[in-house]
């Protein structure tokens, strides 16, 4: 059982399908990564659910079972076997009982959302298993037996799945303004310098900022435009469009890097290669992943692209700024993806709200 890429024709992203050991197409995974294909998803995306079906549909065969007759138990079954080292999967080298676990639970439950979102999909294709790993919930207030008038009318039931692990919430890394700083004085080029600068304080993802187009940054208005739409460089823009605004030292950043680096070059996209073989086309990730490991080098410092979008909406809520705004500005579609996220921030919050009360003193916040 393995992944395997497949080049789409007339220029369309790669998609991802899972085939067995026999080389054929695993046609119920198939089913649903072209779905994933057709509406749009990313190909990581795809190739992420991928990934997890193969470990679903491996264990399926170790079991000797047939997925459109799974129920429940071996959901459960499938948990414990995720958790052993590969070697013991099939049952022939026993783990010992103080062996750490293989995959985290973090793993295991984006592992279980998957199979969760292979089965809704096949429950609308007549498989009677959408709700195998998924239940709906109605959301409870207070107890008794008490109800409302027109409480028929809401709060609308809530689609929860049946199996999860309790996982340990992680923190994102952020950076200070001061490594901030660093990492920006050590680019070499304004043009490295810029797509940094723009991470830092607009907030974009990588994919978001490569895919720029210059008619995207209005310098009069100080507003960058982040636009889904195909490029050739496979960035991506997650959602929907969306405006930020941005501070006057990357309009400035802009116009310098245009006059100073660009030159008269006639291309549409923002950040280009200039220095290599392929001059005018635009950056890829592969590139700005190697200039982040030179980056690392030269400061010292840890951090990856994604790093500055953490330590933006950081710095917003820190500064009081409220969450829906926040949201916007990152692009999240849900609320509670931001809220979630940096939840960090509520600990944060309450002690400098009890320093600012006097119940705490200076003395006592960590440095």
């Amino acid at each position: 059982m393995r992944v395997q890429q497949v080049l789409m024709p007339s220029g369309e992203p790669r998609s991802w399908t899972l085939v067995g050991a026999d080389l054929s197409v695993v046609e119920p995974a198939e089913a649903f990564l072209a779905y994933l294909h057709a509406v749009d998803r990313s190909p990581n995306t795809v190739r992420a659910y991928a990934h997890d079906l193969r470990d679903w549909f491996a264990f399926l065969d170790a079991m000797g079972l047939v997925w459109s007759g799974v129920r429940l138990e071996h959901v459960g079954r499938f948990v414990a076997w995720l958790r052993l080292p590969p070697a013991a999967r099939d049952g022939r080298v026993v783990a010992l009982p103080s062996a750490v676990a293989y995959c985290t639970p973090a793993t295991v439950n984006r592992k279980l959302a998957a199979v969760s979102s292979f089965y809704e999909f096949h429950q609308r294709h007549g498989v009677d298993l959408g709700d195998l790993l998924t239940v709906w919930k109605t959301p409870t207030g207070r107890g008794g037996s008490w109800r409302p008038l027109l409480a028929h009318l809401g709060p609308r039931p809530e689609r929860r799945r049946t199996v999860k692990l309790r996982a340990e919430r992680r923190i994102p890394a952020v950076l200070d303004a001061v490594q901030v700083e660093a990492v920006l004085a050590a680019c070499p080029r304004l043009r490295d310098r810029l797509l940094f600068t723009l991470l830092a304080d607009a907030g974009l993802r990588v994919g978001e900022a490569l895919g720029l187009r210059h008619e995207d940054i209005d310098p009069a208005a100080r507003l960058v435009t982040v636009t889904p739409r195909r490029n050739r460089n496979g960035a991506r823009a997650k959602g929907w469009q969306r405006q930020v605004p941005i501070p006057a030292r990357v309009v400035r950043l802009y116009s310098d890097y245009l006059h100073t680096e660009y030159g008269d070059l006639d291309c549409d996209y923002v950040f280009v290669n200039l220095w290599s073989a392929r001059v005018g086309q635009p950056l890829s990730y592969r590139s700005v992943y190697d200039l982040v490991g030179r980056l690392r080098n030269r400061t010292g410092i840890t951090f990856g692209p994604h790093t500055f979008r953490h330590t933006y909406a950081t710095e917003l809520l820190r500064r009081k700024v409220p969450v829906e705004v926040v949201q916007r500005l990152l692009g999240h579609v849900s609320i509670a993806t931001t809220s979630d996220t940096y939840a960090h921030l509520k600990v944060e919050d309450a002690r400098r709200a009890l320093v600012d009360a006097g119940w705490l003193s200076e003395q006592d916040t960590p440095r």
